[in-house]
């Protein structure tokens, strides 16, 4: 367990983000010229509010662009260049503007306390996301999509929900947040619900004297840490250190409290109130095992779904993987041209 306390942030600490944000765009723009030479877009870097707070985001721009304009979410813990990245690349190059940014508490974006998971915080740094969109004079407002990927599908399908300007959505690998999972990942009920007590005890101790204390995203359970999982480990640990040359600021902790956002929902909730036209892709190898996310799926309250189902794929093949990316985005493309001319 680490400890931190901080109840403001100086200027100095902004300025260094400001440097990070900078840093950070230099990264996604080495790594989009290196992956596709030939795609024909452009990537200006880009900061907007999300309450008192400024976010710090790219915006992919086609040369050609389709007149559609789709806003991304990661992963739990996610910064911008991680996979947000490479679906932004993919869909900018059939024409798509798309916008990822890191959320609030996270990379290059404000907020305190850092690296703090808030289903409610992310979801409302889409809805800003889209406040942003419709001010950009190359966006079309009443072309607007959203895509969540693995943790983030479930804040992406509440603000879908919530926000009637986003015209259609995608969920892909999601990591549902529902009971079953949560037992299912931390070794039944009576391990989860000591988790969630730890949690609720570091959340009171944050509201009172304002220490933070933090987990690891991956590791151990010595560690107690999120994900215990070896090859999410090795997948993510080329991040923490920079060894993959990717840039980023992504950090392998959360706040101990954000257990409580992570583990203590049920993302059905949301799915119940979503009747928006949904593409679910998924696969037996993806987060939350094959079972539960196709049961989440019949609980999409709209009945313009789809749901593709892609073999084996592990789930961070959704992550970086250029020929499983392509795959989705070619679906995802499809879906968004088709499934809101049927509204």
């Amino acid at each position: 367990m680490i400890k931190h306390s901080s109840n403001k942030c100086s200027t100095g600490r902004y300025k260094s983000l400001i440097k990070i944000a900078m840093v950070a765009f230099s990264m996604i723009s080495a790594n989009a010229s290196a992956n596709d030479t030939n795609d024909a877009f452009s990537i200006e870097p880009v900061t907007f509010k999300s309450g008192e707070n400024t976010l710090s985001g790219v915006l992919f721009k086609p040369e050609n662009p389709n007149n559609k304009t789709v806003t991304i979410v990661g992963p739990v813990g996610f910064v911008k260049e991680q996979a947000p990245t490479f679906y932004a690349r993919e869909l900018a190059a059939k024409g798509y503007t798309a916008l990822i940014f890191d959320p609030t508490y996270h990379g290059a974006s404000e907020g305190l306390p850092r690296r703090y998971e808030n289903g409610e915080q992310k979801t409302k740094d889409i809805i800003a996301s889209i406040d942003y969109l419709s001010q950009v004079s190359s966006v079309n407002a009443d072309e607007i999509y959203g895509l969540g990927i693995c943790q983030g599908i479930n804040w992406m399908a509440r603000a879908s929900a919530q926000d009637k300007r986003i015209k259609s959505v995608s969920l892909v690998a999601g990591h549902y947040l529902h009971p079953d999972v949560a037992v299912r990942y931390n070794g039944g009920e009576e391990k989860l619900q000591a988790l969630l007590e730890k949690a609720k005890v570091a959340k009171e101790k944050y509201e009172q004297t304002g220490e933070v204390e933090y987990v690891p995203i991956v590791g151990t359970p010595e560690e107690e840490a999120l994900l215990q999982f070896k090859p999410i480990y090795d997948w993510y640990m080329p991040w923490a250190t920079n060894a993959n040359g990717k840039g980023g600021q992504w950090e392998n902790r959360i706040t101990r409290m954000s257990i409580l956002d992570i583990w203590d929902g049920d993302t059905e909730t949301d799915l119940k109130k979503l009747n928006k036209p949904t593409l679910v892709i998924h696969s037996d190898k993806a987060a939350s095992g094959p079972e539960i996310p196709k049961k989440l799926f019949s609980s999409i309250a709209t009945e313009n779904k789809k749901l593709v189902w892609f073999e084996d794929q592990f789930q961070t093949k959704f992550y970086d993987d250029i020929p499983t990316i392509k795959r989705a985005v070619d679906h995802i493309d499809q879906w968004f041209n088709t499934s809101a001319s049927e509204m």
